[in-house]
């Protein structure tokens, strides 16, 4: 075999690898983890051999595909625990997180779907959820933040945000920006009304 043929080979393999990570993370995204291995493979347009070439199970690419969003969610986290004011800390997590769940369909269920057990992945989740903890107890004891709240709190506004339907992207992260700012008040000891994002026309259900 040729320097030039064993080059190619490298390239196809690392461009399937890629391919699949990102059928992967799309799928998990937007119905959840529990989308089987011959699914990721049909929208990535690799045959099943091919996925499990890369991925010996699925819990190992569930541990790839997602690590970089716990990592990215961990530094979020830490960007809101640095802030001077605990409260501005806790609601620019709230913001940020929210806005990236309109974006990204079925982001809170990679924090709340039960897992398979991969190690690293578990890991990986409970960085940015001890970090969320805190963050939590911060605000509590800084005032802003309800006694009453609890984290699960935020996996329900989560949830009610994912429902989210718009034309685009754009109006999509908009109007999670608008939600954000519904519910922080909502989160609040005692209330400010600080002006709202402004609104965005969705499509309403009809009866």
């Amino acid at each position: 075999m040729t320097a030039q043929v064993r080059a190619k080979l490298r390239i196809d393999a690392r461009e399937n690898r890629e391919r699949i990570l990102a059928a992967a993370r799309a799928a998990f995204a937007a119905e959840g983890l529990d989308v089987p291995i011959r699914e990721i493979a049909r929208r990535a347009e690799v045959g099943v051999a091919t996925v499990y070439r890369h991925f010996r199970t699925k819990e190992a690419l569930l541990a790839e595909a997602l690590t970089e969003q716990m990592a990215s969610c961990s530094v979020l986290m830490e960007e809101g625990l640095a802030a001077d004011d605990p409260w501005r800390g806790f609601s620019l997590v709230v913001e940020r997180v929210m806005e990236v769940n309109g974006l990204e369909r079925g982001f809170a269920r990679t924090f709340t779907a039960r897992l398979p057990p991969a190690a690293d992945l578990a890991e990986g989740r409970e960085r940015p959820l001890r970090l969320l903890f805190e963050l939590v107890r911060r605000a509590k004891e800084a005032g802003p933040l309800r006694s009453d709240f609890v984290v699960e709190d935020i996996v329900l506004a989560l949830m009610a945000n994912e429902g989210i339907r718009a034309e685009s992207p754009q109006m999509r992260a908009a109007a999670s920006r608008r939600f954000a700012a519904l519910m922080l008040q909502s989160f609040q000891a005692d209330p400010v009304l600080a002006p709202l994002p402004p609104p965005v026309r969705l499509p309403l259900p009809r009866g």
